[in-house]
């Protein structure tokens, strides 16, 4: 009887946004024949450069990315897409006898990668159009009540205009007769295709949140400077892309855009635009914090670099 063969380890650098994934991600990329698998749902988009803090054109040329630059803003792409993209760019790379390394702080898309999916209903176009009907009517917050009375976990941990999320856990109510709480506590689908890796997770994280914060206003106010409101009115003048899709709701993009619209002055888009990305690094380190098996590198130490490389390649050798 044949044994199978053992899972491949794939190593997986994941942290909140300026923790130094890129610096940790290139310098393991220049000691092996490495190509890098974008674990982040804004790299995607394609026109969304500054507000992203895309991989350079030279990165790119001296290393080979993957899953950047695929969708456009106007499209769709979800966790489901995300994991079979993943798995395919994986096999390839292998398949090439090089080195795959996932990088990135999309937490729920390295979850559904590495746990699963869950039995959800795909989107209804006719009922999502009834809910923004009444959405435009009532406002968000009548419709963040109406998902209190019957998924009230879920309403729970959204805010009240967080329009996107909302309709989304209205609409599997109305499909599936289940709260999405209740459907994403229930076990996920076995996929084998997985089974052939074992991802092992090195999570780049802050001992002092105060540096970090320090750091996300410094790399925000370097998009400001390179363009980034220039960048979203291009955007805009396509005249197919709104505030409300999934690409113009990242955290940046979201805020430039009320600024073009004249809704706040510039200042305060700059403040709320650091403000929603501290919150972003909040939700990405408490998805972290829930993976008791993740390798921890102390992001603010001077050598987190070297340390982070350290681990990366423990693992690509096999030793963790």
């Amino acid at each position: 009887m044949t044994r199978a063969a053992a899972p491949l380890p794939i190593a997986c650098l994941l942290g909140p946004t300026a923790s130094g994934k890129t610096a940790a991600a290139l310098a393991f990329a220049a000691r092996h024949p490495t190509e890098i698998v974008s674990v982040d749902s804004a790299l995607v988009y394609r026109g969304m450069d500054i507000g992203t803090a895309k991989p350079s054109a030279e990165e790119r040329a001296r290393v080979p990315h993957h899953l950047i630059d695929i969708v456009d803003p106007a499209d769709a792409y979800s966790a489901s897409d995300f994991r079979t993209d993943a798995l395919r760019a994986l096999d390839a790379i292998v398949a090439r006898g090089r080195v795959p390394l996932l990088v990135g702080g999309t937490m729920l898309y390295y979850k559904a990668l590495t746990q699963g999916l869950n039995d959800l209903p795909a989107a209804d176009a006719a009922l999502r159009a009834g809910l923004e009907a009444d959405a435009a009517h009532d406002g968000w917050p009548a419709l963040h009540a109406r998902l209190a009375a019957v998924d009230p976990q879920t309403a729970a941990r959204l805010a009240p205009n967080d329009a996107q999320r909302i309709q989304r856990a209205l609409e599997v109510f109305m499909l599936a007769g289940q709260p999405m709480s209740a459907l994403l506590a229930a076990p996920t689908r076995d996929d084998p295709a997985a089974a052939r890796y074992r991802f092992v997770p090195v999570a780049l994280e802050p001992s002092d949140r105060a540096m970090l914060h320090a750091r996300i206003a410094q790399r925000f106010d370097a998009m400001l400077e390179a363009g980034l409101i220039d960048e979203v009115q291009r955007l805009r003048a396509r005249g197919d892309l709104h505030a409300g899709l999934p690409s113009m709701r990242c955290v940046g993009y979201r805020q430039a855009w009320e600024y073009l619209d004249g809704a706040i002055d510039y200042a305060t888009m700059r403040d709320k635009g650091v403000f929603a990305t501290r919150q972003l690094c909040k939700r990405q380190l408490t998805w972290l914090r829930a993976m008791p098996e993740r390798i921890v590198i102390d992001c603010c130490a001077l050598d987190a670099t070297e340390q982070a490389l350290h681990a990366l390649e423990r693992i690509a050798d096999g030793l963790d």
